[in-house]
Formats: structure tokens, C-alpha cells, sequence
């Protein structure tokens, strides 16, 4: 009575993440759960592999859509690196509170 769980079957949408960076211009990242800040020189990103930190100058976000994990960052791109630990599952915003 093994039965096999897809993302079908259960509800659930299955991410994974990835990281195309074009020419150093425009960066796109899947697998986003959370973007935490963001501004001209930095963009601080929390994904399935972990927290990201795109580091550059003149960065802008193109796309965000957390709903899908996908975000578009155009600008000069001069690093990027990941948290030591993979991001750990907060749960809902209510279990947060009431802890």
C-alpha cells in the first residue's frame, strides 16, 4: 500500500530553483520564496536552496512573482552568494505568532 506522492495528488506545487545570469545584466532566479530587501546596490532573496544575495550597482527588479518563485533582477551584476544553511520552513504568519 506504498503510494506514490506527486504534486498532483497532494495539492502542492513542486519548486526548484535556478539561476540564469545573462551577461551580467539581468539575473533570473527561480525557486523564490521570500524577497526580503532590495535596493540599487543589493537584493536579498530567500529561496528553496537557502538565503541569496545579488550584490551589484544600478539593480532593479524587472519581475516578482512570488506565487510562481520567479524574480528578474536587471542591472550590473557583481556577486552572488548564498547563506551558509538552507532556509528552515516557518510555517503559516498565525503559527508564527502564536508560538
Amino acid at each position: 500500500m506504498n503510494e506514490i506522492r506527486t504534486a498532483e495528488s497532494t495539492g502542492l506545487r513542486l519548486r526548484s530553483h535556478c539561476v540564469h545570469v545573462d551577461g551580467r545584466e539581468l539575473i533570473s532566479v527561480t525557486g523564490v520564496s521570500n524577497v526580503g530587501c532590495f535596493n540599487e546596490s543589493e537584493v536579498v532573496l530567500t529561496t528553496e536552496a537557502g538565503g541569496m544575495t545579488i550584490e551589484g550597482r544600478d539593480l532593479h527588479i524587472m519581475k516578482l512573482d512570488l506565487d510562481d518563485g520567479q524574480v528578474s533582477v536587471a542591472g550590473t551584476v557583481d556577486a552572488v552568494y548564498y547563506e551558509d544553511e538552507p532556509a528552515k520552513k516557518q510555517g503559516s504568519l498565525l503559527s508564527r505568532m502564536f508560538r
